[in-house]
This record gives structure tokens, sequence and C-alpha cells, in this order.
């Protein structure tokens, strides 16, 4: 058999692939530690105020953030209980996101705050178990793998083997839930209106990476017994920083999280620069502002002559 993938890239004239197994248990919800065990072409890793070059092997844990350049061709992040999530060209992705808001009680492991994804489960995740969420809908649950492209306000989901379960985002707050069947295909336009279709346009399978559509084998093994060190590139600039310090949801963790980089000129003058779009960091520039003036003293009384205060 085909999978769903390489059957509609087949239909495009593409390659085909062999399907995935059947489905057994259910996996656990609560997110594990990652490691990248393909980094083809240029991925970086944001790690508290550093920039860092991502290479195979190297371990993720929370708050971890894997940016993938249009110089990137595929990366692929392994997690300690056989989830598989791969990322194309120019995807931002947070591992373990801590969101404001109602998504609270069921973080997810991952937010893709742009780019393209596929997403890979050895087992079925329940449904509301928290898998990946991102500004315009979230994964609640996901059979087999799932397949989608994030640009806010737009998103594209393919159900490429198994159900998939979404909820929308309008807005930030919870929308709709939508159901996908297997190789059924989910677009949501940036005109906020939405459709299903039996399967995928031409135009997404042509927008995502070749080795997509290969059932490629899982590589952590291979790092079982080394973990190499990721390359500092320097500190955190405002240009890596603006998409993030400006996302819905997590601008206040942004703010608490790299607050330090305030006392570097160079990112101080960006964020200045750009205030109105991510107004929070005004008091961190600027506490000065903020602090409590002193109570002005009061007015004396005048007093008669007999050292009285008059009425």
């Amino acid at each position: 058999m085909k999978s769903a993938l390489r059957k509609c890239a087949a239909w495009l004239l593409l390659l085909s692939a062999p399907a995935l197994h059947a489905a057994t248990p259910a996996l656990p919800s609560a997110p594990s530690p990652a490691i990248a065990t393909i980094v083809d072409g240029e991925a970086v890793l944001l790690r508290d105020t550093s920039r860092l070059a991502l290479a195979e092997g190297v371990r993720l844990a929370a708050d971890d953030i894997v940016e993938t350049t249009a110089k990137a061709r595929f990366v692929r992040l392994e997690f300690s209980d056989g989830v598989i999530l791969d990322l194309g060209p120019e995807s931002r992705l947070l591992l373990s996101p801590r969101l404001a808001g109602d998504r609270n009680r069921a973080p997810a492991r991952v937010h893709l705050l742009r780019g393209v994804a596929k997403l890979s489960l050895p087992r079925p995740m329940a449904a509301n178990a928290g898998l990946l969420s991102s500004p315009v809908l979230d994964l609640a649950g996901v059979t087999r793998s799932t397949v989608l492209i994030v640009q806010p306000p737009e998103a594209q989901v393919f159900a490429e083997s198994g159900e998939v379960a979404l909820q929308e985002r309008p807005h930030g707050k919870a929308g709709d839930a939508v159901r996908l069947k297997g190789s059924e295909f989910y677009a949501r336009g940036a005109d906020a209106k939405t459709r299903v279709a039996a399967r995928p346009t031409p135009a997404f399978i042509q927008r995502l990476p070749r080795p997509f559509l290969d059932t490629l084998p899982a590589r952590a093994a291979h790092f079982a017994s080394r973990a190499p060190e990721p390359k500092p590139l320097g500190e955190i600039g405002y240009a890596e920083a603006e998409p993030w310090i400006d996302a819905d949801g997590l601008r206040a963790h942004f703010a608490a999280r790299w607050k330090a980089l305030a006392q570097n000129p160079d990112f101080r003058e960006g964020v200045a620069a750009h205030m109105a779009a991510h107004p929070e960091w005004d008091r961190i520039l600027f506490p000065e502002k903020y602090q409590a003036r002193p109570a002005a003293p009061a007015t004396p009384t005048p007093a008669d002559g007999y050292g009285r205060s008059k009425p």
C-alpha cells in the first residue's frame, strides 16, 4: 500500500511510499526530551539568551527554540517516547510552550509559530492530550501522522494517516473543533474561511520538503552514547527575538525570559524603536517611569498671633 502523502504525490507525478504500521495503545501525553537526529541545511537553536548552531545529536529541552532558515532542507526531532517531528525551511518552533489563557490547562508538546511540519506517532495520542499548538490552530489528537503548514493567519492540515482532531484558534480564543478522516485536507484562508476537502491541493504537496514523502527510519539510537554540544553563534539579537516577543500567548513569558537582553544596546534599540508592538517591554527598558513618586510635602496651615492654626 501507499501512504496518503505519496498517493497524492503520485497523483501529481511524484514518488510513492509504503504505508505506516497499524495503530496500538495510546501514548502518554507528557512532553519528553528530544534529540535533533537529522539536520540537513542551516538551523539555529535559541537557548536562554544565546544563538547556537543546531547539529545532529544535540539534546533539546523545554524552552528551546528551533528555527530553520531558507537554506535549510530538512530537520528531524525525535522524542524519547517515539514521537517524530519533521521541519521544513523557514520554520520556527518552541518546545514545551507555556501559553497564557485556556491553553495552559493542556500544554502542547511544541508550539509552531510558523512553517512546515510533519508529526508522526508510533501509537495514537488521545484527543485533548496536548500535541502541537500554533497561532491559528492546535492539534488536539493524532492517530498516526499529519502534515501542516502554518503561515498566520493561514493554515493547512493534511491527515496523512489516521484521524486528526484540531481546534481552531480565531483571535487567540478557542473556536470550532474539527475532525479530519484519513487523507482529508483542512485549509484556513487569510479571510478566516475554512474548508475540508477529500485530498490536499497540488500547491500544498509541492511545498513539502521531499523527505516528507518518505518513511525514514528513526535515528535516535545512533546518538545514545554521544551528545555533541551546539556551536555558539553569539547572543540573541532583536531580529531573532522579535517574532517571539510579539507572539500572542507568549508575550509575558518572553518578557521575563529575555529581560537580561535589555542590557544589550542593539537589542534595546530595536525594542525601543518598535515599542508599540510589544508595550510590555516599556517597563523593562524604562523602569523609572513606573516608580512610585514621593508624596508632596503637606502645605503648612497659617497660624494666628497666638500660634494657633487659623480656622
